[in-house]
């Protein structure tokens, strides 16, 4: 089954790549979560607004790139969350959360780009990656503190 992604996959290609997936992986995971849609002979249009609009979005080089990797992994940033007794979280801290704590503080970054390995559910110091270009990652110290 040929998809266009819409949004990044990670091991499978970014937004505006059209892609060949196995067709249960397709129809069952990838179309209902809105990763992809199916691609057709007038899908080329889509293949082009998606294109753009990604570039938009994306770092213009990576020069400028590796200076917002240098901003982002000189200070720590502050993510406010729900906390009960002991520390544990109601729910967990998510990418959206990250992305208002980091601009909140002056810094510029889509959700997309956060990858959080693990699900962050305490408080206290916690790293993510941001991926601020195809080949510049940067390491992002996080406090988590009650709200």
């Amino acid at each position: 089954m040929k998809l266009i992604l819409t949004q990044e996959v990670t091991g499978l290609g970014a937004p505006g790549d059209v892609v060949e997936v196995k067709d249960g992986y397709g129809r069952n995971y990838l179309i209902p979560r809105g990763f992809g849609i199916r691609w057709t002979r007038g899908g080329e249009k889509t293949i082009e607004s998606i294109k753009k609009a990604r570039e938009s979005r994306a770092v213009r080089d990576a020069d400028h790139a590796a200076e917002v990797k240098a901003t982002l992994e000189a200070s720590v940033f502050q993510v406010k969350v729900r906390a009960g007794e002991g520390g544990r979280l109601f729910g967990a801290v998510t990418t959206a959360d990250i992305a208002s704590a980091i601009s909140a503080a002056g810094g510029e970054v889509d959700k997309r780009t956060i990858v959080v390995a693990n699900p962050i559910k305490s408080l206290g110091a916690h790293t993510v990656t941001v991926k601020v270009h195809d080949d510049v990652e940067a390491k992002v110290n996080l406090n988590v503190v009650s709200a």
